[in-house]
């Protein structure tokens, strides 16, 4: 579900140039997604196709590639999908992860967390 919009730097799968874009932080979504002609002007590729539904749903079949992704100064290498034209991008679950943020929906940030570790037996 979206809680707030963030502004984010989606870049070629190197590293060295990015795009300033809004997106929508939302924590339903497992996959960050971008315009697909935004990802295709970084030259980013897809690399492979996967099933997504919508909330009321739909059923869709999206190209994925993997690129970097910077975010407060922060950054890592993430799955992305090469969304519709029209469509808001979003920041995913994965690419928070990450990016070892999380989400404070209240005060509508992103907070640094620090990675779990499993308990054995738990």
């Amino acid at each position: 579900m979206g809680t707030f919009a963030v502004t984010l730097e989606i870049g070629d799968p190197q590293g060295s140039r990015f795009e300033t874009v809004e997106a929508l932080v939302d924590t339903g979504a497992t996959l960050t997604s971008a315009p697909a002609s935004l990802l295709r002007r970084l030259g980013v590729e897809a690399t492979r196709r996967g099933t997504f539904e919508y909330a009321d749903g739909r059923r869709v079949e999206l190209e994925i590639g993997e690129t970097k992704v910077k975010v407060e100064g922060i950054e890592t290498t993430t799955s992305v999908l090469f969304g519709a034209e029209d469509a808001e991008p979003l920041l995913g679950a994965m690419t928070l992860e990450g990016l070892l943020l999380g989400v404070d929906p209240f005060n509508r940030r992103l907070v640094p967390i620090v990675g779990m570790l499993k308990v054995a037996g738990l």
